[in-house]
């Protein structure tokens, strides 16, 4: 099975495919080694083996059957299911600048571009360190960034903009 998500302004894909008694994961193309055990109605308990660390995570959907609330630990993340041909914007997201805001709280870790710089889509323009992890922010589109707010060292909330791409 194939999902395609909106996680702030990025784009994610996921697929699931059965496997023995588990699932295969691929976010974004790349196989990621989850160990997952449901422990209720829309709670799990994950495990990433390469790095040994355990989250408890809860999805609950908010909206129209196509907006959730993923839970991890203490940190609650809005996501929206994406409909249609993947990575599709409509309205004024597909024509106004591309924003990058970080996908929950978190500390800023290293700025990858600085503006005026051109950018590809999918191309990495901040790594924010969330729950002990870093999350590489990728270019929704191409274009030239027009404005960098992002700041090594400093701690961000939520939806907040780091990265403005015309």
């Amino acid at each position: 099975m194939r999902f395609t998500f909106e996680v702030g302004d990025r784009v994610r894909v996921v697929t699931l495919e059965p496997r023995g008694n588990g699932l295969a994961v691929t976010l974004d193309g790349a196989p990621v080694e989850v160990e997952a055990v449901a422990i209720g109605q829309g709670r799990w308990s994950l495990r990433l083996p390469a790095s040994g660390r355990q989250h408890e995570v809860t999805v609950a959907r908010v909206q129209d059957g196509q907006a959730f609330e993923v839970t991890v630990g203490d940190v609650r993340v809005p996501v929206r299911r994406v409909i249609g041909r993947p990575g599709a914007r409509t309205g004024a997201a597909a024509d106004g600048p591309a924003r990058v805001r970080a996908p929950m709280p978190g500390k800023i870790v290293r700025v990858l571009v600085a503006p005026g710089d051109h950018v590809d889509a999918r191309q990495g323009v901040v790594v924010v360190e969330a729950m002990k992890m870093e999350n590489e922010l990728r270019a929704p589109r191409s274009g030239v960034v027009r404005e960098v707010t992002a700041q090594e060292g400093a701690s961000v909330e939520a939806g907040t903009t780091l990265v403005i791409i015309e």
